[in-house]
């Protein structure tokens, strides 16, 4: 029996084949895709939480729609009438959503003054977070230096009446376009020369606001056109007050574990990423 099972073998390895090592995987040609990075988003559902100088009010309906936000008070700069007739039909549409979902919308809101607000003031309470995405002063001068000088001061102004409208812990949210001249405008000096420090700074990806758009200050673009702010590189930075920690949270958008940020102390004005 074993005599027989010996012969099996060596006929088995007569009509084994060589070993082939495995040959090498042609590359397919196609490049991996680069993988996508996981938005930021700088406040929590539950946050109390002031946007200044909303344009068509897409941002606002976009924060409460996909991120679960609860306790909003958009404002803009133009009257009621002002914003309809500039950004017709869609502000008057995502105003009215926003008076549905209990949410509060103020008019000829001066981004520059809102410590003496006194609608504000009636809303009672401080804010979490208080948020200006792109501020603009608009076509001011044709001069570049001049309309550097116009936005910081601007943002000076902003700065110093939104301190006094933080809860303990919060924070000023301002995005600002990459490159010239938003880049003369040194946003990170002026948050200092006005008692702020830089918490981080971060990417602002529009596509993490499904239907927000950038509005323009003059309103919508006859026809269409073919610009579109939120395809531009933006970049979104957190400030605090001088010495004070952030208690206000950021959304975790990855399924990865959430990494410690950095609270108060070394390390403010680091960034998120490049």
């Amino acid at each position: 029996m074993a005599k027989h099972k010996k012969q099996k073998l060596n006929t088995a390895s007569k009509n084994a084949r060589p070993y082939q090592p495995p040959q090498p995987q042609k590359p397919s040609g196609k490049p991996k895709a680069a993988k996508k990075p996981q938005p930021t988003i700088p406040f929590q559902a539950e946050d109390r939480i002031l946007l200044v100088g909303e344009g068509d009010f897409s941002f606002a309906k976009a924060i409460i729609e996909e991120h679960g936000c609860c306790d909003v008070t958009a404002t803009c700069y133009d009257s009621q009438t002002e914003l309809f007739e500039k950004y017709q039909p869609q502000a008057e549409e995502h105003v009215r959503f926003l008076e549905e979902e209990g949410q509060t919308v103020l008019y000829g809101t001066d981004a520059t003054k809102l410590d003496q607000n006194k609608q504000l003031k009636k809303q009672g309470g401080q804010y979490d977070v208080v948020m200006f995405n792109f501020p603009h002063v608009g076509g001011k001068s044709k001069d570049v230096n001049r309309q550097v000088r116009f936005n910081q001061e601007l943002l000076v102004s902003f700065f110093k009446s939104a301190m006094p409208l933080l809860a303990a812990g919060g924070t000023i949210v301002v995005t600002l376009f990459e490159g010239e001249p938003y880049t003369l405008w040194n946003i990170r000096d002026l948050g200092r020369h006005s008692g702020l420090e830089v918490q981080r700074s971060f990417k602002f990806l529009a596509e993490a606001y499904p239907g927000y758009s950038h509005s323009r200050t003059l309103g919508n673009i006859q026809g269409g056109g073919g610009w579109k702010g939120e395809d531009r590189d933006a970049r979104s930075y957190v400030f605090q007050k001088k010495g004070g920690s952030a208690t206000t949270g950021t959304a975790n958008t990855s399924k990865e574990p959430e990494q410690k940020r950095k609270r108060g102390g070394e390390g403010l004005s680091s960034d998120d990423d490049g």
